[in-house]
């Protein structure tokens, strides 16, 4: 079974991919289909979701899932939240998002740096499925001063996960899609996947 995924990013694809395929789904790139990146206009991470999953599955044709994550930093108020991606300007990569972020917390006490990733996903079957399946799932955590490890992407080599003493970017694959919050919101969704459609069978 064939879904389009409402993102560009491959490690996200890869993510998805990795952990779909107990589903026998496989999980494409909204870029196969010549999708362009809807404009995010939702004020919390459920109306973006759902605004690219919908904008998705119509140019494609397929079932959509989306996904709108975000880091919550709890010293500057929950952003950058719903802002994450672009942090540091509309066309900002990783480094400079890091690097935004970093500077708005110097100064900030390491017991005050305290912050969690965000992830709600989106399963629609078609453009106008009225009852989409919606999954959330959070990781708690805590700003580094400086960036360590090479794995991940995003703010990942930032966040400190307090259990395993190491920051997201050096944890491998299997052990971060095990514990982020992507991997608790798929694993979600995929119970509720399986669930529908052994009532639909």
């Amino acid at each position: 079974m064939k879904v389009v995924l409402a993102s560009g990013n491959k490690g996200k694809l890869n993510e998805f991919n990795q952990l779909l395929a107990s589903l026998n789904m496989e999980v494409l790139p909204q870029s196969d289909f010549n999708v362009a990146s809807v404009e995010e206009t939702g004020l919390t991470f459920v109306e973006n979701a759902i605004l690219k999953a919908r904008y998705a599955s119509k140019i494609s044709g397929l079932p959509a899932i989306a996904d709108d994550s975000g880091l919550e930093v709890d010293a500057l108020k929950g952003l950058p939240g719903i802002y994450s991606a672009r942090y540091a300007g509309e066309a900002a990569n990783d480094a400079a998002n890091n690097e935004k972020l970093l500077r708005e917390l110097t100064g900030v006490k390491a017991e005050d740096r305290t912050a969690r990733f965000q992830c709600v996903l989106v399963y629609l079957e078609h453009p106008a499925d009225p009852t989409p399946i919606i999954c959330q799932g959070s990781w708690e955590g805590v700003i580094l001063e400086a960036p360590a490890g090479e794995q991940g992407f995003g703010y990942d080599p930032l966040f400190w996960v307090p259990s395993k003493q190491c920051a997201s970017a050096e944890l491998d694959r299997d052990e971060k899609n095990r514990l982020s919050h992507r991997g608790k919101a798929l694993g979600e969704l995929i119970n509720k996947l399986r669930d529908a459609r052994h009532l639909s069978q």
